[in-house]
């Protein structure tokens, strides 16, 4: 019998003489794909049901302000004063950040500076730069950090590059570090790739005929690849580096990822405590966790409900667009990571079309490569597969 099939043992009832269906095989009937999708389907129902129904009720009972009355005004008007003064702090705290160490050789070769980009929307994006003032530059790396952290992590990796004679940049992701933006919160990743691809033409423009590479971590790589996706973005580079993508990303049960896409609408800032996957280590150094979570620019809270939605929607994409990449790329991915899948990362090597692709696992790492004990051998892998891409285009 096909596993679809249920089982019907007819029963009277005493009472009215009605048929009644008996399951057999009731757990399989039950949890087949097609019941969960019309739970999904009934539970979506409820929930929307139930959202409109609270607002009529309000609006009935209540009769609040309208939008255009003054004590609406002032709340809004705090809010939005609130966050400003916060992106002022993180900001500050951001400049606070050396970008070198100071009374090193490093300091004396690198020009280190800080800008502002203004990305879609007129956001301003904090900015980062390292770029080697001695011999001539073999070319950029645009370094896209991962969710909930920043730029200013990864000076390390700039040294190393720098060291190899690779200029680095590094942009703020709004909501992200010293940019614009409610903190921990990303209205749209579109946007967030929209203004990598803008970052990309200034950083081409102050280094006409200089070979550019973009690096994203987790789901900055999801940002990078997609970016790399448009044609025009494509032409601009040499190729991309991705460590740890987000590219299989599951919710933490099957009725979050049918309920996000209405509560993103409705509660995109709501703090959904349930999406985070506390207790997971990233690292193997046990130094690199105490920094990462004491770093007041790194957002510690629960993952605000659109920006969730945002990271199931561009993994969603990614995951059927695998044979369409054409992009040069090297992804690397621990074996041992719980936050992205390394399986997902195999399977973009496996199906992209692209002519020139590399993979490598680390066996028993975890998800934040560039800040496990091996992070020096690591970043020389990254740089020794630029300078291998490069030595291709020329030869």
């Amino acid at each position: 019998m096909e596993a679809s099939s249920v089982q019907v043992e007819e029963l009277t009832s005493g009472a009215s003489g009605r048929i009644i269906p008996v399951f057999k095989n009731l757990r399989r009937s039950v949890f087949s794909s097609a019941s969960i999708r019309r739970a999904i389907i009934f539970f979506q129902s409820i929930i929307l049901w139930f959202i409109f129904h609270l607002r009529r009720c309000r609006q009935h009972h209540h009769r609040p302000p309208p939008p255009s009355s003054p004590s609406s005004k002032r709340k809004f008007s705090f809010r939005r004063r609130e966050i400003e003064e916060d992106v002022l702090r993180r900001r500050a705290l951001a400049e606070e950040i050396p970008m070198v160490k100071p009374a090193t050789e490093w300091s004396s070769r690198c020009d280190a500076a800080t800008s502002l980009f203004y990305g879609t929307g007129r956001n301003a994006l904090f900015c980062r730069s390292w770029i080697p003032v001695a011999g001539e530059i073999r070319g950029i790396l645009i370094i896209i950090h991962g969710l909930n952290e920043h730029s200013g992590r990864y000076a390390d990796f700039a040294r190393q590059l720098n060291s190899c004679n690779f200029g680095v940049y590094a942009m703020d992701w709004i909501g992200h570090g010293g940019s614009d933006g409610l903190h921990g919160y990303v209205p749209s990743l579109d946007h967030v790739v929209a203004d990598t691809g803008s970052f990309l033409e200034k950083v081409k423009s102050d280094h006409p005929g200089k070979p550019c590479f973009l690096y994203g971590h987790s789901t900055g790589g999801a940002v990078v690849l997609k970016a790399a996706s448009y044609p025009y973005i494509e032409e601009l580079l040499e190729g991309i580096i991705l460590t740890s993508p987000a590219l299989r990303v599951t919710p933490s049960h099957p009725i979050v990822g049918a309920v996000a896409p209405i509560f993103s609408l409705v509660a995109p800032r709501y703090q959904f405590k349930g999406a985070n996957k506390r207790g997971i280590p990233v690292s193997r150094d046990p130094a690199a966790l105490v920094a990462k979570y004491t770093d007041p620019l790194v957002y510690t809270g629960p993952m605000r409900i659109r920006t969730g939605h945002e990271i199931l929607r561009i993994s969603s994409h990614l995951m059927r667009s695998f044979k369409s990449v054409t992009v040069p790329f090297f992804v690397l991915h621990g074996s041992a990571d719980k936050v992205t899948d390394p399986l997902a990362s195999e399977d973009l090597y496996n199906s992209a079309a692209s002519k020139y692709k590399d993979i490598k696992l680390y066996e028993g790492f975890l998800h934040d490569l560039l800040f496990e004990p091996e992070r020096e051998e690591i970043a020389q892998d990254i740089i020794d597969w630029m300078v291998r891409k490069l030595s291709c285009h020329h030869s």
